[in-house]
């Protein structure tokens, strides 16, 4: 339960901050690739995703495939999919 709390927390929090800020502050996607701080933190998630996916693929944790993982990173940031990811994981084992 505490880990679909975390993935909760994840996507309404952290990325809902970023989904109200990218409609409020920008009026387009090139105006956030244009701000060199969000580009900054967008590279990076990105990075981030793809070398936690790797990892999932050399060494699963459960039954859910790694490219789920990244289909749940571009839904909801990284804050929902590691929690969401290991819940659903550890589930389809019990």
């Amino acid at each position: 339960m505490i880990l679909v709390m975390l993935s909760l927390f994840g996507l309404l929090v952290p990325n809902g901050i970023f989904i109200y800020w990218m409609f409020t502050d920008f009026h387009s996607f090139q105006d956030v690739l244009g701000n060199k701080l969000a580009l900054a933190f967008i590279i990076e998630a990105f990075f981030v995703m793809f070398m936690l996916a790797y990892y999932f693929a050399k060494y699963p944790v459960g039954s859910v495939r790694w490219y789920w993982f990244i289909v749940l990173s571009l839904i909801g940031g990284i804050g929902f999919a590691i929690p969401f990811f290991y819940w659903l994981n550890r589930r389809s084992s019990l």
